[in-house]
């Protein structure tokens, strides 16, 4: 039996050993992540906050590698949503955000640290999807919510808009289909970062566009794809029988489209 003082030295040398296991795997995954120093420093502390506070859990493997560009569709629940992302690519993902959250004063350093795309709520923002396309375009991965809002409501998606597919059919990259769940969130864009959750993030098979390059311009085809991806996004939590919907331009939840 060991003494008081020589279980408490134990212990130490326990936790001792435990936290710099710890370091060493914070450090190297620091090493691996891509992007500027800040945007490294942003994986890691994202790295902890989602393991330890949200828990996350990843089903499937991101099926793009690095260098290559393609736009990530997410359903979006909570403002946790884009932490499960990062998590699971590893890389940074340009998230498309409105506008207004860019600019605010509490989240316009982290946004542009983490290169976000500022989206204008109000009609199609020609800015930002150029931006996209060309980000896209130059093997970097754009993160769009296709819902354009939070979904408090109990259906399995919101309504989706076709900025998405005219991105990837402009850019010519793959749509990766992800659905989140178990997202912390109580209603303000802060809350979630001091709720615990028990997120599960499923990655379902990139959606090759190739039969419809030839027709990126036209908005049935836009329309079709939309569908499409949002079918698959369904599909990811057995909801096999989803029929997709596609939202007027002024289109808001509990509202009849125009």
């Amino acid at each position: 039996m060991l003494s008081p003082a020589g279980t408490e030295l134990l212990s130490i040398c326990v936790l001792a050993v435990i936290g710099a296991a710890i370091g060493v795997y914070v450090l190297r995954y620091f090493r691996r992540t891509p992007g500027t120093p800040i945007q490294a420093i942003l994986l890691v502390w994202n790295l902890v906050w989602a393991c330890l506070l949200w828990r996350v859990r990843i089903s499937g493997r991101f099926p793009i590698p690095p260098g290559q560009g393609a736009i990530i569709v997410c359903n979006h629940t909570s403002p946790s949503d884009p932490s499960a992302l990062y998590l699971a690519t590893n890389r940074v993902v340009h998230l498309m955000v409105a506008k207004e959250f860019c600019l605010h004063p509490l989240m316009a350093g982290f946004f542009r640290a983490a290169e976000a795309i500022p989206v204008g709520r109000g009609g199609i923002d020609t800015a930002a999807t150029k931006l996209a396309i060309r980000l896209a375009q130059s093997g970097e991965l754009v993160g769009i919510f296709p819902e354009g809002r939070i979904n408090t409501t109990d259906r399995v998606l919101l309504p989706g808009r076709p900025g998405a597919a005219m991105i990837a059919l402009k850019a010519r990259v793959p749509i990766v289909p992800c659905y989140v769940t178990g997202c912390p969130y109580d209603g303000t864009p802060h809350g979630a970062f001091l709720m615990r959750g028990n997120m599960h993030l499923r990655i379902g098979a990139p959606i090759d566009i190739s039969q419809y390059l030839d027709r990126a311009n036209d908005r049935d085809v836009q329309k079709d794809l939309t569908k499409r991806f949002l079918t698959e996004m369904a599909r990811l939590v057995g909801r096999a029988d989803y029929q997709p919907e596609l939202a007027g331009r002024f289109y808001k939840p509990g509202r009849d489209e125009d």
